[in-house]
């Protein structure tokens, strides 16, 4: 397995997230804001300058967790904007050697929600655009399980997989979503979609849904799938998310020092739960 993090959950700069990755000895970061915007979004000088300090200090990263399709967004909104963000992200990528972009699957319209089957087919048909896009860029869309049409169920998932059904589009798997998301049991869900998993998050939760808690010490079964996905050879990546004292997604950024410190502790206690 190879480790990685969110690491604007370990700070706000791209030197903190730096630091953090350093310390922990890992090699790969996944990179989704800097100074609170996203780094498929940001200007070609600050691109450059992040860029420029993640190759300075030997890390590459494992993927970029973009806004497309995200819980932000909505199936009856705009989707070039969606199209516009990959092709931004897509010569980024490559500048970085990355092969994975972290998407979703467009939550329904609160104030006018689609009945299930159209909101379904709209995720696909859009879904086959965009990976049509990423397979001509050569990269590859990593679809996380959340607050999209394909996190409802692991059929959900397996279906879209199946119907985009094209190299540029793959699952990842994030153990704290389930809980939020599908209200099923955690390995349930992943026993269902283990055959199609190629990137997985980490984040556990408690199963009142009263918040995030470590690796391993909510109701998640981290340790389990963990455990599982070692046994079964499982050689991708394992990419942290605590929620611990930043949800920086939400706008919910705590204090530097803690945000920090939770999240090298957040690292080595998954580094433990491995081994």
């Amino acid at each position: 397995m190879k480790f990685s993090g969110i690491s604007d959950e370990a700070g706000q700069s791209i030197e903190m997230q730096i630091k953090a990755h350093k310390e922990l000895g890992w090699k790969y970061m996944e990179l989704r804001n800097v100074d609170g915007e996203n780094l498929t979004m940001v200007s070609d000088e600050k691109f450059e300058d992040v860029y420029r300090k993640v190759n300075e200090n030997g890390l590459l990263v494992s993927c970029f967790a973009s806004g497309i399709a995200n819980w932000s967004t909505k199936i009856s909104g705009d989707f070039t904007k969606d199209v516009d963000e990959l092709k931004r992200a897509i010569p980024r990528m490559k500048k970085f050697n990355t092969k994975f972009i972290r998407v979703m699957s467009w939550p329904n319209d609160k104030d006018n929600p689609w009945e299930e089957k159209k909101w379904g087919e709209e995720v696909i048909k859009r879904m086959k655009q965009l990976s049509k896009i990423a397979e001509d860029g050569g990269v590859i869309l990593a679809h996380e399980n959340c607050s999209g049409w394909g996190g409802l169920s692991p059929e959900n998932s397996i279906r879209l997989l199946k119907e985009v059904s094209s190299p540029a589009f793959v699952l990842l798997f994030d153990t704290g979503n389930v809980i939020p998301h599908a209200n099923m049991d955690t390995w349930d869900f992943y026993i269902k979609i283990k055959p199609y998993i190629k990137y997985v998050h980490v984040k556990d939760y408690k199963a009142d849904k009263s918040g995030a808690t470590f690796p391993g010490e909510g109701s998640s079964k981290v340790k389990e799938i963990l455990t599982d996905l070692k046994n079964s050879g499982y050689d991708g990546f394992v990419s942290i998310e605590p929620h611990i004292a930043s949800i920086v997604h939400e706008g919910k950024v705590g204090d530097p020092e803690l945000t920090y410190r939770s999240y090298i502790e957040y690292g080595r206690k998954l580094m433990q739960l491995i081994k």
